[in-house]
This record gives structure tokens, C-alpha cells and sequence, in this order.
């Protein structure tokens, strides 16, 4: 696939992907979806990299859904609107489990307004760092309709079920101040050091085994849902499956070979 609307970079292992519609605010169309999907597919099958940065060009991170979108809903015959939303939704819901479940770690960096869908985008992502020039709002309310990109899972585990209500209830704009005050925000920075200090911050979340990284990242996803006694049965088997992984025996022999060293 030849990508237009988006970009995708990869160095020392880090992987960028950038939004590329800066004259919309990169606003999410389906054609973009699409190009994300498949940037987001490379990327977890590519065992080279080691992180994923997200990040939008412009002034925006991104604006929500491409208003053409939502004229071609409005315009579509009655008794296909249903069918048309749910397909819809399907796709939005495969492109943001793809960027939840990522087998690596994933950092927005947020360099302007995340708003909706695009606020939404930022919260699958593992960590999100920003720039004074950042701010998010789930405006979802605005236009009649709730948040269907995770906001609604998301924001409550990053700011507590009270303040995600009152976020999502009034739709209302949070600039970086509060964000990082609210931990909506992991880290600020700014705008011209943010996509370095996005990269530099992969590179250190990114050393470690690939293999016990993946395997905590999907117990720590459905940790809140489980019970204690379920995150330690997966986490035996996700550890009977480090013991045979190439990183721990490396790591172990030359533990070793270090400490027979000092004897």
C-alpha cells in the first residue's frame, strides 16, 4: 500500500507514524483508517522495532472523524444507516484494538487538539507525552452521538469514572495543564523537542526482552478486569514461556559469566 494520508518512519528500531491530512486537522477519513490499519499491521509483525510513536503533522494530533463521513451517513437511505454505522464501527474498533494490543510499546505524542475520536486515538496508546500546545476534548456529546474509539474504557482508568463523566458529559476542551495535572498526560514537553523526546523515551521503554514485554503489556491490558487469581495463572504461563525465550537465556548466561568473574 502506498501511503498518502499517513506517514510511516522507521530508525533505531522505533517506528513513527504520523498523520498526514495537516490541512484537516487529520481528521480520521475511511481512506486513512485504512492506510493506519496497515502501517499498524507492519508495524506489531515487524520484530525489528522495538516502540511505535504516534504523532500528527501540523498543528493538530487529530481532529476526530472526517466530517465527509458523517454527511455520507446522513445522506444514506434510511434503511441503511444502521448496517452502514456498524460496519463502520467494526473497522474503527479493529484499527484502535490494534493499536491497544500492539505487542510493543506505543507513545502519542500529542503535538495539538486530540479531540473525539483523535482524544480517543491518544488514550489506546500506552503512554501519552504532549506539547504546550496540546489539548484534548471528547466533544463526541456535541454532535449527538457517544465516544465509539475506547474513550468511554479508557478514559475512566487514566482519570477515575467521576471526571471521565464530566469530560465526556460536557464535551468540554482540557489544555496540557490540566491534562498532566489529571494524568491524562504521562509527560510534557515542547513542541519542538516533543517527537524527539517521544522517540528518545521508546528507545528506553524498548530495550528490554521483546518477548516478556509483549506478554506483561497483554496481561497489564485486561488486569483491571481480572481477578488476582487469574493475572497469576496467565502470569506462569507467560513466564513458563520467557524461560524458553532466547532473551532470558542470554541474559542468564551472561549473568553468570559476570558473576563466575568476580569469584
Amino acid at each position: 500500500m502506498n501511503f498518502t494520508m499517513i506517514e510511516l518512519k522507521t530508525e533505531a528500531a522505533i517506528a513513527t507514524i504520523t498523520f498526514n491530512r495537516p490541512d484537516k486537522r487529520n481528521a480520521m477519513s475511511d481512506d486513512m483508517r485504512s492506510e493506519f490499519i496497515h502501517a499498524l499491521e507492519l508495524v506489531s509483525a515487524d520484530k525489528a522495532i522495538k516502540a511505535l510513536v504516534l504523532t500528527g503533522a501540523g498543528k493538530g494530533f487529530c481532529a476526530g472523524g472526517d466530517i465527509s463521513g458523517m454527511q455520507r451517513r446522513m445522506d444514506a437511505p434510511a434503511g441503511e444507516v444502521g448496517f452502514n454505522g456498524w460496519h463502520r464501527q467494526q473497522r474503527v474498533h479493529h484499527t484502535q484494538a490494534l493499536l491497544h494490543n500492539m505487542p510493543k510499546p506505543v507513545i502519542a505524542a500529542v503535538n495539538g487538539a486530540a479531540s473525539g475520536l483523535g482524544a480517543d486515538t491518544a488514550l489506546a496508546c500506552d503512554f501519552i507525552i504532549a506539547s504546550e500546545w496540546a489539548n484534548f476534548s471528547w466533544s463526541y456529546i456535541h454532535r449527538g452521538i457517544v465516544p465509539d474509539g475506547g474513550g468511554m474504557y479508557f478514559l475512566p482508568r487514566r482519570v477515575g469514572l467521576p471526571k471521565a463523566k464530566e469530560l465526556i458529559f460536557t464535551g468540554r476542551k482540557v489544555d496540557i495543564d490540566e491534562a498532566l495535572a489529571l494524568g491524562l498526560v504521562d509527560r510534557k514537553t515542547s513542541a519542538e523537542r516533543l517527537l524527539a523526546d517521544a522517540q528518545a523515551w521508546a528507545v528506553e521503554l524498548g530495550k528490554g526482552s521483546a518477548t516478556a514485554l509483549a506478554l506483561s503489556k497483554t496481561i497489564l491490558n485486561q488486569s483491571f478486569e481480572l481477578t488476582a487469581q487469574q493475572v497469576f495463572a496467565q502470569g506462569s504461563q507467560a513466564q513458563g514461556i520467557c524461560y524458553t525465550s532466547t532473551e532470558h537465556r542470554e541474559s542468564v548466561q551472561a549473568f553468570l559469566a559476570k558473576s563466575a568473574a568476580k569469584e
